[in-house]
């Protein structure tokens, strides 16, 4: 028996109210490029929309002019997903309690998560929506998910209840001694100035 090797999320799709409901939302408040829209192939009674997020996948939405947009909380019972998350910047992160705040949208004001920073909030229909932006980045030649990994094992070694800046800029630095090449013979931490104590 062998695995279904993944190699990434190729889109997500929502159920939608009607067109311009999201449109107005994904496009217009979250800033997503409306990439294209036919007929949802499965049922000819609703249109399906798609969005680039910023990474070239797609979040798709399917359509129907008959459904009203009603917010209501989206159900979080088990095997219903709990919030989508998307990714944003540190410079726009910093703009998102003001700019949520200018449309009246409701928010949980900004989380700190330890590796990232957070902010939630629903969209026009309940789903709840989060916006995150890392803390860090990682070095060349590997992921985010690198990172954390590796920061996962120093928080476990050490003891500690959650990933923190400390254990990103540790594992950043493991990664790199261990990734790139180096003519020193001792890597190790040095003092470089003759006027540091001890």
């Amino acid at each position: 028996m062998r695995k279904i090797q993944t190699q990434g999320v190729h889109h997500i799709t929502i159920n939608g109210a009607d067109r311009q409901t999201s449109i107005d939302f994904w496009e217009g408040v979250l800033g997503m490029p409306f990439v294209f829209e036919q007929p949802n192939l499965d049922n000819a009674g609703e249109s399906h929309l798609y969005f680039d997020p910023g990474d070239g996948r797609l979040i798709t939405i399917f359509t129907n002019e008959t459904r009203d947009p009603v917010q209501k909380t989206a159900p979080r019972e088990p095997g219903i997903v709990h919030h989508v998350a998307l990714s944003v910047s540190q410079a726009t992160f910093a703009q998102t309690v003001e700019r949520l705040d200018e449309r009246g949208i409701r928010h949980s004001g900004v989380k700190d998560r330890g590796f990232m920073d957070s902010i939630y909030f629903e969209d026009p229909l309940g789903l709840l929506i989060e916006l995150a932006s890392y803390r860090f980045e990682p070095p060349v030649g590997h992921t985010h998910t690198d990172v954390l990994l590796e920061a996962h094992l120093l928080r476990v070694e050490r003891g500690d209840h959650n990933i923190d800046r400390i254990h990103l800029a540790d594992a950043i630095e493991r990664l790199v001694e261990r990734s790139q090449r180096s003519l020193s013979e001792d890597r190790a931490p040095k003092k470089a100035y003759r006027d540091e104590g001890g």
